[in-house]
């Protein structure tokens, strides 16, 4: 009997090392692009174009940084960008968090027809030209609300959120109201800690999706310097780096060490630095969020 234990304990050591082995896998696929793209960004760029360079920097040096950060207009970019992130994810949580919790109540009649018509607005768009036109008329252009009151509905965002709240048992609700709660004060004390997962999961999209748009920018401010956001600087930057073929500038920063590919790494990791430090603090709101939704007994 012994000898049979010691055979099925050697079988089974054999998938804890192999695991191992596909995680580290894993984990180097999804690192070193990031890595190679700092290390480019902290190399010379003339140096770069010769190529070779992987995880470790050939000739250091800060000028790609310092093109970047001197940038017009980049700092005022990055209060309007810090802005409308937190802004619009505390805007658009609030809004969907109250939709989803409306639509998730078993006694609200329309709540089926409502979630039909925000599921046929995820598939069907008005253009581009009719949303500018109603922006305009509605006096969202040239302003800072077009960062944040445009997005505050997802519906997307919203069904995640019922979803979730879907998989809270009544009895808690029923339990409630037995002792005189409204619905203000279950959502507040009762749903509302309950759904921090979900609410962490949501502000991280919405996060993202704030801090990563230009478009918008580009499209509804772009004669106003003062609106302007850093990812609309950073794409500005790169157009201009990218075209500098016949331009004095670009004499400047050849003579520089400066290249397209090189500018081009170190607006990328300015731009993914903020995401990359706050997700370690989200990540186990954010897969909670996604899996505990999906499942109702």
């Amino acid at each position: 009997m012994a000898k049979k234990t010691g055979k099925k304990t050697g079988k089974l050591d054999l998938f804890p090392i192999i695991n191992g082995i596909i995680m580290v896998l894993f984990i180097v696929i999804t690192l070193y692009p990031v890595l190679n793209t700092l290390a480019i960004s902290l190399n010379d760029g003339t140096d770069a174009l010769r190529g070779g360079i992987y995880l470790l920097p050939r000739k250091f040096t800060w000028k790609n940084y310092i093109t970047v950060l001197q940038k017009d207009n980049l700092i005022t970019g990055a209060y309007i960008t810090v802005a409308r992130t937190i802004i619009g994810t505390l805007l658009s949580l609030v809004a969907n968090a109250i939709l989803a919790f409306i639509v998730s109540r078993k006694r609200f009649l329309f709540k089926k027809e409502l979630s039909l018509f925000w599921v046929i607005t995820m598939y069907v768009n008005g253009g581009m030209i009719p949303t500018f036109l109603l922006y305009k008329q509605l006096g969202l252009t040239n302003s800072f609300g077009v960062y944040v009151i445009p997005g505050m509905v997802s519906a997307f965002n919203m069904l995640v959120i019922r979803t979730y709240m879907n998989g809270i048992s009544d009895s808690l609700e029923e339990s409630a109201q037995l002792d005189g709660a409204g619905y203000t004060t279950i959502f507040l004390k009762i749903y509302s800690p309950l759904c921090k997962p979900v609410y962490a999961t949501v502000a991280l999209f919405v996060a993202v999706g704030q801090w990563n748009s230009w478009f918008d920018a580009m499209l509804y401010n772009r004669m106003n310097s003062n609106l302007t956001t850093l990812q609309y600087e950073l794409m500005k930057l790169l157009s201009s780096v990218t075209n500098q073929g016949t331009s004095v500038e670009a004499m400047k920063n050849a003579a520089g060490s400066v290249t397209p590919t090189s500018v081009r790494a170190a607006a990328t990791i300015i731009t993914m630095l903020p995401i990359i430090c706050i997700y370690p603090f989200l990540q186990k709101y954010f897969v909670a969020g996604l899996t505990l939704g999906g499942v109702k007994e």
